[in-house]
């Protein structure tokens, strides 16, 4: 019998641990691990990102599935409902940036995420009394106006770079003419798509590029003075869905209308015909694209579902030999004690612990849980709601909060008993960090007073810049985090606010995506999490990096007045406004090599 080796010219690996890797790709090795024939496969398919900070559909794009950029767009019924938003990618999550100069939805969009173009769009919806030919770019971080179109358009596409654009097409009424940006002006050239249509998108460069769909299924090709036809999508798409890479490899998702509507179908193109690929997990139109991006590495976010309206999905395309596994929410056991407004928690994923609030009256109802259900321990001195927490389920502090505003209680993971008074009494106070080096802030009566605690007695510590109350915390006595909450000074209202504390005084730091209040956090910081909250019990997570908050996956079930434990890659959170006894543990976003055993048969 011929061995493998002559068959292939390759031997077997013998390994005593299993490979990883890219370069680990269609390899046959023993495993001596588990005693079996592997080897490893790529796949190409999509998985969940980061969710937009808000439902967006029309919305422009440019960059690389690692660095993305998304803005303007159109959020729906209401007032206003054409944004002048921008949001930032990294490969996991999106984080506000710098708004547009004029809200707008439909416009075109290429370039980096560093140096982008947008151009063109509409103000309103219905589209005909709002269209603009006004252009933007984008440095990452602000954007300045630049020169105009020579015809006001929206739906119109994009291609190139900030200095070398192509903008072609869009409507109303549609149009097949093409212009080029130079980095300064807009020049109209002769050359014209095969035929007039809006809502179509780009990639390639100034004289490589590549439209598709918009109508029909044909494709055009675009060498820097004229348009010639390529290759015919398998699916037509009215409204084309997000398009990404070179002339000649390029991918196409999403796409259609509400009359015509095309789902998550996915295209590759190799320059001369297109075939059928992984389907996304959410189909959707007027959805946008990094167009900078690969056919092994793509992005694609929003867009319409038709009567659902309006979302927030992101999914990004791999073509890999990792599995990729999305950040998710998945259920907990439940609470044996209902908590229908705020209340406090700590400890981790598989230890947490939660006690007081209201249910609908105060209670001093204690429960611990061990990464599947919750257990009824020795109630707290007394009932205690809107009440500020720090450490560990073993070693926790319930922190002021009311009825008895400047009390702390200790809890050694059996039993509380009475610790040191706040200097301050107050409710709605935040804490973090240890049992004997804690951290309090805000709260009513003392909204910018914070208080520091060694295991006996508080002392007062550096005064926030911004006051409020109900806001999240995470990190350490010395490292200490405050996000959000509900400021009391005019104007008053729900914050985004972020500030550091270094043990001594308070900086500000970038905002998070959205203001509220209530909301569940924890971890260090430089990496935070923080969920759900209020107004409107939101379903919204964000991760802080240690320099902005990106977007993650939503909770799910919204819910304010919630609490929590944990880290960025493994947090509980539970009880609150709209899931009164639920519980819900999130799980960070994970790879794997993709590894198959060899039998046979």
């Amino acid at each position: 019998m011929s061995e493998y080796r002559n068959l292939k010219g390759k031997k077997i690996k013998f390994l005593t641990t299993d490979l990883s890797g890219e370069q680990s790709e269609g390899q046959i090795f023993y495993s001596d691990t588990n005693d079996q024939l592997k080897t490893v496969v790529a796949s190409a398919a999509w998985s969940s990102g980061g969710n937009l900070v808000t439902g967006t559909g029309l919305m422009a794009g440019a960059g690389t599935q690692t660095a993305a950029l998304g803005f303007g767009g159109y959020i729906g019924p209401g007032t206003p409902n054409v944004v002048a938003t921008t949001l930032e990618y990294n490969g996991n999550g999106w984080s506000s940036s710098g708004n547009l100069a004029s809200a707008r939805s439909g416009m075109g969009g290429t370039g980096t995420q560093t140096a982008a173009l947008g151009f063109g769009g509409a103000t309103t919806i219905p589209r005909g009394p709002g269209l603009v030919a006004s252009s933007e770019e984008y440095n990452g971080t602000a954007w300045t106006e630049g020169n105009n179109l020579n015809d006001a358009l929206a739906g119109i596409g994009g291609l190139g770079t900030q200095t070398a654009a192509v903008g072609f097409g869009g409507g109303t009424p549609n149009v097949n003419a093409t212009e080029h940006y130079d980095g300064t002006s807009w020049t109209n050239v002769p050359g014209t798509l095969t035929s007039a249509r809006r809502y179509l998108q780009g990639c390639g460069t100034q004289t490589a590029g590549l439209t598709a769909g918009g109508d029909g299924t044909s494709s055009n090709h675009y060498d820097g003075s004229s348009w010639t036809a390529g290759g015919n999508l398998n699916t037509g798409r009215p409204n084309t869905g997000a398009v990404s890479g070179i002339q000649t490899s390029a991918l196409m998702s999403g796409g259609g209308s509400g009359g015509t509507p095309v789902g998550g179908k996915t295209e590759e193109y190799n320059g001369t015909s297109w075939s059928e690929i992984a389907d996304m997990a959410v189909g959707r139109y007027a959805s946008a694209g990094a167009n900078g991006g690969t056919t092994s590495a793509s992005v694609a976010f929003g867009g319409y579902l038709g009567g659902t309206g309006y979302i927030s999905s992101t999914e990004e395309f791999n073509r890999t030999v990792n599995i990729i596994t999305a950040a998710a929410w998945a259920s907990g056991g439940n609470l044996n004690t209902d908590r229908t407004s705020a209340h406090a928690g700590c400890g981790t994923q598989t230890a947490g612990l939660c006690f007081g609030g209201e249910n609908p009256d105060t209670t001093a109802d204690t429960e611990e849980y061990n990464g599947s259900t919750w257990s009824e321990q020795n109630n707290l001195p007394g009932v205690k709601q809107k009440h500020g927490s720090a450490g560990i389920q073993t070693a926790a502090l319930a922190i002021g909060g009311a009825p008895d505003q400047d009390q702390t209680s200790h809890y050694d993971g059996t039993s509380w008993t009475a610790g040191g008074n706040l200097g301050t009494s107050r409710y709605d106070i935040s804490g973090t960090g240890t049992q004997t080096a804690a951290i309090a802030f805000g709260g009513q009566d003392d909204p910018d007073g914070t208080e520091e605690y060694d295991g006996s007695s508080w002392t007062s510590g550096g005064n926030m810049n911004l006051g409020r109350r109900k806001c999240g915390s995470a990190g350490t006595q010395t490292a200490a985090l405050g996000f959000g909450g509900y400021k009391p000074a005019s104007p008053a209202g729900h914050t985004n606010n972020t500030e550091a504390y270094n043990g001594t005084s308070w900086s500000e730091l970038n905002n998070m995506n959205v203001s509220k209040r209530h909301q569940a956090a924890d971890g260090t910081n430089t990496a935070a999490l923080a969920c759900g909250g209020a107004p409107d019990t939101p379903a919204t997570t964000e991760l802080w990096d240690g320099t902005s908050w990106i977007t993650s996956a939503n909770m799910g079930t919204g819910r304010g007045g919630t609490a929590g434990g944990g880290t960025t890659a493994a947090f509980l959170a539970f009880g609150g406004d709209g899931d009164v006894d639920g519980t819900e543990e999130f799980t960070a976003a994970t790879t794997a090599l993709n590894l198959k055993t060899l039998t046979d048969s």
